[in-house]
């Protein structure tokens, strides 16, 4: 088995590749030189037709096949593909052109980036979440390389009079093995751009075998350089002539509205220009802002010091009395008793009694914020009814599309154009301070930027959901399980987008409860009651967090009450090789994907594990005070196994000197891309294990900064992670990379600490308990 442990260091290629951030008509301003093969002009956008199903053309506009809309090319050869999707460290803005430059057959070196506006109908759906940018769009991009290599090779045979059949793209030119005879792309452009599109039906794909670029690991991201340089472009960067500064004072309570304010003081700021109040949506309502008091000034930190002036009378309304400790008791009172009963085989009550043992564990997980590096920040500047946005957000096509709504005008007046994100986690999918800063550029006639500072994002963002996951395990005298029953309770993400929500959401339970995937005869999955009360939203792996937390601390609890080895008790409880099928569940979740293309494959679960362990070096001999830990979980149709090991001292800190992950995420593009993801998740995983933990006091969150929501620092990092890449079978879909590294880690690091203490964590994060 060829496993991919260590890619190829980066080989420069990232100094050719320049990334502008364009709107269409600069596309066409600067490309549409006579003689140009300018793909970028507008025409039918057309679905794309996929080697396996995807889920793809169930999400919002579907997907483009059109190489008129993501390919330009000029006389000199410069090849300008278009990247559609938001750039936020998966280096996705790099991976999607790669693609269509393989298939074109284009000299990486000459390819030139645009980062495309929002604008879902032109280039289909631009949500880049879920994990799912390469699985919906490895062959969309791929017919649209195709595309325009099959109308380059067209026109060289039409020039030199000779079949089709007899000319062949290979490395920037088109060559005539027969004569000798080549052109560049940049020669045939004008002629290629004379050419039919061709059916996608008809298109001759590359074999992988041929591939130059994809999966060799050798390309950087485009944006590397500008990134390490401090050139690259992140929303608090935009700069308009004209541009006031606002940041806004919103209510410290969920729901909470402004009484009255008095900003006599905030006017005495030097540089503050003006003060209002920033309507407010009724909660819940979507990415809508919570409103407030903006204060406006010449500049940011003006305005945050006006800010500081301000004396704001708040009614905190119905969540003023939402309380973290008081809240937990609730969750805990209503995972003992029973629930909606989302997933039932067998028959779990009966099982449970007669079990000859039966082990109980409660797992509790606070709520979580994002804090991306980069705060949120958008410029927004209204000109009678167009408008125009710059702004990190990861969906620019639903932020065009909101913006439009909230405005009250066409979305074709409305432009978004998206900057680099200093990072996302699935807060940047709600684009609540673009809508501020285009409420407040429609008022004050100016452009506008909002600047949230880090208190802003803590305390009023749209948090990871509190949950308690409550299993039970029956087992036999054999010591076998026969009986499984998790309650999970936790508040909805549904409740963000209506009222009275008290259950999960499909897409929620689907996320490690009722796909668990173990094989035991009677499993019962139940979701009792959980009302929200701040706003909750997608964060990074989303519910896969709490259930791969409480399911792989249970397979330990179960490993060490049988005397088991932890991994022999995951790969027994995983069971034999098979596709899962889950007939009693209703509504299944499988991340938007048909299941035919995306089962749960026990096999490739099982592979993932047996791979860390071999690689990993399970059950070494390790030094008094460390022990290992495992953990394996599927998620975005992803299979992933993670072995820490971990380090206590006599006064109970602890180190993590290692890191082993396996991953199968099919077929992939860019290897590099990969092991730089599960990086970062273990160094995420890790912060949220230890330290994360947002809470609340008389509806208010009690955290600001970093100082009491830390991020663990470079001393406390792992010291060394090993990525293990499984190679993927002939036509084997991508799936999910940017998420799936997240929920395996908390539960493999604190079965490892068991092993070097004895002292199981229930509760996260770890904080002090391990002085205590």
């Amino acid at each position: 088995m060829n496993i991919l442990t260590n890619p190829k260091k980066l080989r420069g290629f990232e100094r050719y590749v320049k990334v502008d951030n364009v709107s269409r008509r600069s596309i066409l301003k600067g490309l549409g030189l006579a003689g140009g093969f300018v793909l970028a002009a507008p025409v039918m956008s057309r679905p794309g037709f996929a080697a396996y199903q995807t889920g793809a053309d169930k999400m919002p506009h579907g997907t483009v096949v059109d190489p008129r809309v993501f390919v330009a090319i000029t006389p000199d050869g410069i090849v300008t593909i278009v990247a559609h999707r938001a750039e936020m460290g998966t280096g996705v803005r790099t991976s999607l052109p790669l693609i269509v430059a393989e298939e074109l057959e284009a000299d990486w070196k000459r390819v030139r980036v645009q980062q495309a506006h929002g604008d879902e109908v032109k280039f289909g759906n631009q949500d880049t979440d879920g994990s799912r940018s390469t699985r919906h769009y490895l062959i969309p991009m791929r017919q649209i390389g195709a595309s325009a290599r099959t109308m380059l090779e067209q026109a060289a045979a039409k020039r030199w009079g000779v079949p089709a059949t007899e000319v062949k793209a290979v490395n920037h030119e088109v060559v005539h093995s027969a004569s000798g005879r080549k052109l560049g792309f940049g020669q045939l452009a004008a002629d290629a751009a004379e050419q039919s599109v061709p059916s996608v039906e008809g298109l001759k794909l590359k074999d992988p075998k041929d591939f130059r670029y994809l999966g060799k690991g050798e390309i950087g991201i485009v944006d590397l350089h500008d990134i390490t340089t401090g050139a690259a472009r992140y929303g608090a960067d935009v700069r308009l002539p004209g541009m006031k500064c606002a940041v806004i004072a919103r209510p410290p309570v969920t729901g909470g509205k402004v009484v009255s304010f008095d900003g006599s003081e905030t006017m005495k700021v030097s540089g503050v220009e003006k003060v209002l109040e920033v309507k407010a949506w009724p909660w819940p309502s979507k990415f809508q802002p919570l409103g407030g008091v903006a204060v406006i000034a010449r500049n940011t930190g003006a305005a945050i010091k006006g800010r500081d002036a301000l004396k704001i009378v708040w009614d905190d309304g119905a969540n003023g009395k939402y309380e973290s400790v008081a809240y937990r008791a609730e969750l805990e009172a209503a995972a003992r008793k029973p629930g909606l009963v989302v997933r039932k085989e067998g028959d779990v009550e009966a099982a449970l009694k007669g079990a000859d043992k039966v082990i109980v564990g409660e797992y509790y997980l606070p709520h979580l914020a994002h804090v991306a590096m980069e705060p949120p920040a958008a410029v927004a500047d209204v000109k009678g009814d167009k408008v125009e946005v710059w702004a990190p957000v990861q969906s620019p096509g639903g932020t065009r599309e909101d913006v439009a709504k909230t405005l009250d005008i066409p979305q074709e007046k409305v432009t978004v154009n998206v900057t680099l994100l200093g990072g996302g986690f699935g807060r940047k999918s709600k684009c609540d301070f673009a809508l501020e800063a285009a409420l407040l550029s429609k008022e004050l006639g100016a452009p506008v930027k909002v600047q949230w500072t880090r208190e802003d994002d803590i305390r009023n963002g749209f948090l990871h959901t509190v949950s308690v996951e409550r299993i039970e395990a029956g087992l036999d005298k054999s010591g076998k399980v026969t009986a499984w029953r998790h309650r999970s309770v936790a508040p909805s993400i549904a409740s963000t987008f209506a009222a009275n929500t008290v259950h999960q959401a499909p897409f929620e339970l689907g996320m490690g409860l009722v796909d668990m995937p173990f094989e035991i005869a009677n499993v019962q999955c139940e979701n009792p009651e959980a009302a929200a009360h701040t706003r909750i939203g997608w964060f990074r792996s989303v519910s896969n967090i709490p259930r791969a937390f409480a399911v792989q601390s249970m397979v330990a609890e179960i490993a060490h009450a049988t005397k088991r080895d932890q991994k022999d008790m995951l790969l027994e409880l995983i069971g034999s090789p098979r596709i899962v099928k889950l007939d009693s569940v209703k509504d299944l979740w499988n991340y938007g994907e048909p299941y035919d293309s995306y089962p749960i494959d026990i096999a490739r679960l099982r592979k993932v594990v047996e791979l860390v362990a071999d690689k990993g070096g399970w059950g070494r001999p390790v030094p008094k005070g460390h022990g290992l830990g495992i953990a394996a979980h599927r998620s975005f149709v992803s299979y992933i196994a993670t072995i820490v090991e971990v380090a206590v001292d006599d006064k109970g800190k602890f180190t993590v000197p290692r890191v082993d992950t396996a991953i199968d995420c099919g077929t992939y593009v860019n290897p590099e891309r990969i092991q730089s993801q599960i990086e970062g998740t273990a160094i995420m995983g890790m912060s949220l294990a230890k330290h994360g933990a947002i809470t609340f006091k008389d509806g208010k969150v009690q955290q600001g900064n970093f100082d009491d929501f830390p991020v663990i620092r470079i001393d406390e990092s792992p010291a060394i992670t090993n990525v293990y890449i499984v190679p993927p079978g002939p036509d084997m879909p991508p799936s999910g990379v940017g998420e799936p590294g997240v929920p395996p880690f908390a539960p493999a690091l604190t079965n490892a600490i068991f092993a070097a203490t004895g002292k199981r964590i229930r509760t996260l994060p770890i904080g002090r308990q391990l002085e205590a």
